[in-house]
C-alpha cells in the first residue's frame, strides 16, 4: 500500500504511495505497517499521503496472474523412476484385469 523510503544524510523516512519501481533503502509497506510506521529517535517522519487505498488493478497485474496460471499448466508430475528389471518381468507377464495386475507369489 506504501513505500517506505530512507534518506539516511537528512535522518528521514518518506512514507508515500507504492512505488512503481525498486530503489536502494526503500521498503513497500501493507497498510497496518504503513500507518503504524514510527522512525528512530532523532529522525523525520514525512507522509506524503495521509490515507492509504489499495491501487486499481492495473495490466500489469492482469499479466502477472496470467503468466502464473500459464507456468502452473506447464508443470508435470516427475516421472516414476523405471522398476527393477525382475520386477519388470513378473508384471508384464502377469495376467491384467482392467488397471490392476496379478501377482504371482510363493504359497
Amino acid at each position: 500500500m506504501a513505500t517506505l523510503t530512507y534518506v539516511y544524510a537528512d535522518s528521514t523516512a518518506v512514507l508515500g504511495p507504492l512505488a512503481q519501481h525498486a530503489e536502494p533503502h526503500s521498503y513497500d509497506l501493507c497498510v497496518e505497517h504503513a500507518e503504524r510506521l514510527t522512525a528512530p529517535r532523532g529522525w523525520e517522519v514525512v507522509r506524503l499521503t495521509p490515507e492509504f487505498s489499495p491501487a486499481p488493478p492495473s495490466r500489469d497485474d492482469l499479466l502477472a496472474l496470467a503468466d502464473a496460471v500459464r507456468e502452473a499448466g506447464r508443470r508435470t508430475e516427475p516421472e516414476p523412476a523405471p522398476l527393477p528389471e525382475a520386477v519388470g518381468a513378473v508384471l508384464n507377464d502377469a495376467p491384467r484385469r482392467g488397471h490392476l495386475r496379478v501377482l504371482r507369489g510363493e504359497g
